[in-house]
């Protein structure tokens, strides 16, 4: 677990985190720190847990025990003398707003623009006028490289540049986290740098970020930590370089050999 500098609040703190769907506990007690500007990586077998903790962290998923805070916020939940009263959905969707999030799958409109799509929510949600999401809107699109496809559909665009759309459709909220549920394992492999390279640069700029992925060379170069999951709990966590060169745990080193 990564010190906080200077003894500032971490734009995320994971105390003990337990999430059930029935009768399968999915976390079992996740705890961890991710100060603001790093980015955090995590990795894991399928069903370990990590999908399903990105989606606690902005309150996709309710936490059954626990607390996750993001900013010093908890989230989704007011907590008044010992006990915790959870959000009103407008409230829960407003602390939303503030965290960006990149899915697997693109989950862009298929029957809007690439600047349509970026534009919807700054207009709908945070009430931006037109013409100004618009600048922003055409500013994102050529941050990530996708100047040129402002008027493209979605059908029309690569599975790359899908991804590329929706993470600047993220940017355009002004989120002050990005978290990335596996961005390029729906991606042919060609096509996976240059998602990759977006997300560089964005963690260049000093955005804190939560990833989830098999990109070894990603987490290797680009996190400054790296989390272990499996079954529901952090089996080991340190900076990514020594954890992928030398892993401490047993399970650890199988998970990776059969990676590396």
């Amino acid at each position: 677990m990564t010190a906080t500098a200077g003894g500032s609040v971490p734009m995320i703190r994971a105390e003990r985190v337990c999430k059930s769907f029935g009768a399968l506990r999915v976390l079992a007690g996740v705890s961890l720190e991710v100060a603001r500007g790093e980015v955090l990586c995590l990795i894991g077998p399928s069903g370990s847990g990590k999908s399903t903790f990105l989606r606690c962290i902005n309150h996709l998923e309710q936490v059954d025990a626990g607390r996750l805070y993001v900013d010093g916020d908890l989230v989704g939940y007011r907590q008044k003398g010992d006990k915790l009263y959870e959000l009103h959905p407008r409230e829960a969707a407003k602390q939303r707003r503030d965290i960006g999030m990149v899915f697997q799958h693109f989950n862009l409109f298929p029957h809007r623009t690439a600047l349509e799509n970026i534009i919807e929510a700054p207009i709908q949600v945070k009430k931006v006028p037109k013409a100004k999401a618009l600048e922003r809107g055409r500013e994102l699109l050529r941050r990530v490289g996708m100047a040129d496809k402002a008027d493209a559909y979605p059908a029309q665009l690569s599975g790359g540049q899908q991804q590329r759309v929706a993470i600047a459709r993220a940017l355009a909220m002004d989120p002050k986290l990005m978290l990335f549920d596996e961005p390029t394992s729906a991606l042919d492999p060609e096509l996976v740098g240059e998602v990759l390279t977006v997300m560089r640069e964005l963690a260049d700029s000093g955005m804190t970020m939560v990833v989830v992925t098999h990109e070894m060379g990603f987490a290797r170069e680009v996190a400054d930590q790296l989390v272990f999951m499996d079954g529901g709990v952090v089996v080991e966590s340190g900076p990514p370089r020594e954890v992928l060169a030398e892993p401490k745990q047993e399970r650890t080193k199988v998970f990776l050999s059969r990676l590396l």
